[in-house]
């Protein structure tokens, strides 16, 4: 009995972005630091939460190119 078998799994090339905050999270020498201040925030803080909206919003971008 055969399987049915979907669409074959495609590479996009918009997957190459998620190396963007995996380089910007793993370089810790680029934002250790205090200034700029943000709302109150030091910018060591600031910086990672930014960085969890331009992942998410990476992820968006990868899902809308590939569906």
């Amino acid at each position: 009995m055969a399987t049915p078998t979907g669409p074959e799994p495609r590479w996009h090339w918009t997957r190459f972005l998620f190396i963007l905050p995996f380089i910007a999270m793993f370089w810790v020498s680029s934002y250790n630091r205090v200034d700029p201040v943000l709302f109150g925030f030091p910018f060591f803080y600031w910086y990672q939460l930014l960085w969890i909206v331009l992942a998410a919003a990476i992820a968006g971008i990868v899902y809308k190119a590939e569906h």
